[in-house]
């Protein structure tokens, strides 16, 4: 089992698998809020869906309805059970704290794997 430590964005505790990016996500446009899947074209993630999953990425990007896309993920049943940035910004924490998603940034993701059993408990990230 491994510890890792990060800043509280937005408080709770998440466990789930990890979907990791090696990119920046836009949620406006980026990933579809009634299906949780990314259509961004080209993005790593192109595919996959967020919903559930521990979804760690370096940071976000886009469009500050991002905020509003998280929420409509949350509403939808959709929405990632956490978030775990190397660096937060605005859009993202936001969209974390209106929709209720547990989130942590100033993490080591190079740490953390796509698959990785992952689970957050307020600054602590612990993968299994």
């Amino acid at each position: 089992m491994k510890r890792l430590h990060g800043r509280v964005i937005k408080h709770g505790k998440a466990q789930g698998i990890a979907l990791v990016s090696p990119e920046p996500i836009g949620f406006l446009g980026g990933v579809d809020p009634d299906t949780g899947i990314v259509i961004e074209p080209g993005h790593p993630l192109q595919g996959e869906c967020v919903a559930g999953r521990i979804l760690v990425f370096p940071t976000g990007k886009g469009s500050t309805v991002g905020s509003y896309t998280l929420y409509r993920l949350a509403r939808n049943g959709l929405a990632p059970a956490g978030i775990i940035n190397a660096e937060s910004e605005a859009i993202v924490a936001v969209g974390a704290i209106i929709a209720g998603i547990p989130m942590v940034d100033q993490v080591d993701i190079g740490q953390i794997r796509t698959g990785d059993a992952v689970s957050i408990e307020g600054e602590v990230v612990t993968l299994d």
